[in-house]
């Protein structure tokens, strides 16, 4: 066995692991599920069928991932988020065949106690607030507070607040690396322009 798995985890035959993962007390990771290499699933974790989690994935402590997520390398999952799978959810009825997908891409932050309603996707390093209520896509670098989650501004790869200049420039102030605002109306996004540093 090519990763860890704490003695009281469940890992369902025809789980796909990853070499490097660790995995700990009394998480369940089921069948269909597909963790990549170097990933840390926290405790009391439920990864269901279907869920697929790229390199160096962190998972903190009772975090629900259900079917229909996936989540590209290095996105970071805080403690006791959520993700939800069905928009109109009865006990009575299956809707199994509804799962609204969703997305996290590359680097991207989720806070503690979030939550994300499904069919919303959120972009490469992107940060997502402690107990915010993702209601709708969320751009690449955003970041976002609240209930629901409001776009309150942008992040840079490492995490940090850019300030934008006259020229919507601006700049990492731990990487260096260099990031412009594309301002288009309804919809702005940024890209980072320089990234000389490496430090991703």
């Amino acid at each position: 066995m090519d990763y860890q798995a704490h003695e009281t985890a469940v890992v369902d035959d025809g789980a796909t692991i990853g070499m490097g993962t660790k995995i700990w007390h009394f998480s369940h990771i089921m069948t269909g599920a597909v963790l990549g290499e170097h990933c840390n699933i926290g405790q009391n974790v439920v990864v269901s069928s279907g869920v697929v989690l790229g390199e160096n994935v962190k998972v903190q402590n009772n975090v629900s991932i259900y079917e229909g997520v996936t989540c590209d390398d290095d996105v970071f999952l805080g403690p006791s988020c959520v993700f939800t799978n069905i928009t109109n959810p009865r006990s009575a009825i299956n809707r199994r065949d509804h799962f609204a997908q969703t997305h996290v891409g590359k680097g991207a932050s989720i806070g503690a106690n979030a939550t994300i309603v499904c069919g919303h996707d959120i972009g490469a390093y992107a940060f997502v607030g402690a107990g915010a209520v993702v209601t709708k896509d969320v751009p690449a670098y955003a970041l976002v507070v609240g209930n629901p989650a409001r776009h309150m501004g942008w992040v840079s790869a490492l995490g940090h607040r850019l300030e934008f200049d006259e020229n919507e420039q601006a700049t990492c102030p731990e990487s260096g690396d260099q990031y412009k605002l594309i301002l288009d109306e309804g919809a702005n996004s940024v890209v980072m322009t320089d990234e000389s540093h490496g430090n991703l």
